[in-house]
């Protein structure tokens, strides 16, 4: 049985890629690498977008998810954390 993913967790996923694709994203390409249901990601990018970590934006149409300065500081905080609680055998 696998362990449900913690929120921390499940915002890092999004954010991760956004930026993996360049800072960039459609919906359906976050939808696919975060390993969400569509109720569950419509619900996440609204608090993200709200907590300003990432911008939509419409172009011809089509949404794109863009990361902010702080979507980008929250990867790299997320990721000091990670290593810190891994060093001391807390995971």
């Amino acid at each position: 049985m696998t362990k449900k993913r913690e929120r921390l967790q499940v915002i890092h996923d999004i954010l991760k890629a956004i930026q993996e694709k360049n800072g960039r994203i459609k919906p359906t390409h976050i939808l696919y690498k975060s390993n969400l249901s569509h109720q569950m990601l419509d619900e996440y990018l609204k608090e993200l977008i709200a907590g300003k970590f990432i911008l939509e934006k419409t172009v011809d149409g089509n949404k794109t998810y863009e990361l902010t300065q702080k979507g980008f500081d929250y990867i790299d905080q997320y990721k000091l954390i990670t290593n810190f609680v891994d060093s001391f055998g807390l995971n």
